[in-house]
Formats: structure tokens, sequence, C-alpha cells
């Protein structure tokens, strides 16, 4: 994020609003808009919006995985072996 760029009134984007939405899709940055000169909501294109969730889907499977592996170190969780024979029990 560039703040000389990217922070704007919202009035600006109510007035300008094709205009923003253009240098939103063209940056690929999201822009801070305010009210009353305070932040108020940010609006992002749909292509960096796809990919900062991308982004934090992927990091909670990486933070996921390194739970299991962390308790499987301490000897928590079940056996795969007992866990599949449970599956297979139940139909």
């Amino acid at each position: 994020m560039d703040i000389t760029k990217d922070i704007r009134p919202l009035t600006e984007f109510k007035r300008n609003t094709a205009a923003f939405v253009s240098h939103l899709e063209e940056s690929g940055r999201p822009s801070v808009l305010t009210v009353n000169g305070k932040p108020s909501v940010v609006v992002m294109g749909a292509q960096a919006w796809q990919a900062m969730q991308d982004r934090v889907d992927h990091a909670e499977t990486v933070a996921g995985i390194r739970d299991g592996l962390t308790q499987a170190r301490r000897g928590e969780g079940t056996d795969a072996g007992v866990f599949f024979d449970g599956l297979a029990s139940r139909k």
C-alpha cells in the first residue's frame, strides 16, 4: 500500500467511481477510504481480494498442519489405523 496514493476520502470515491475502480484494478492494491479524515472502509478489486483470500487459506492450512504435527510430537491424537478402523465400523 502506498499511503500517498491509496488513502482517499469517501467523497472522492463517490465522485469518480469509474476512475477509482479502474485504478484499483490496474494497481492491484486496496485503498482506504476515509470519512471525516478517519479510516472507514477498505475497497479493492475482485482479483486482489481473491489473491488475498488464497493467501489466507494457505496460511490457515499451514498453521493447521503445524498444530497437528505439534500435537503428534506430544503424543496427542489418535493413531491413523485406529481412526480409520473406527470410521469403518460406523458404516
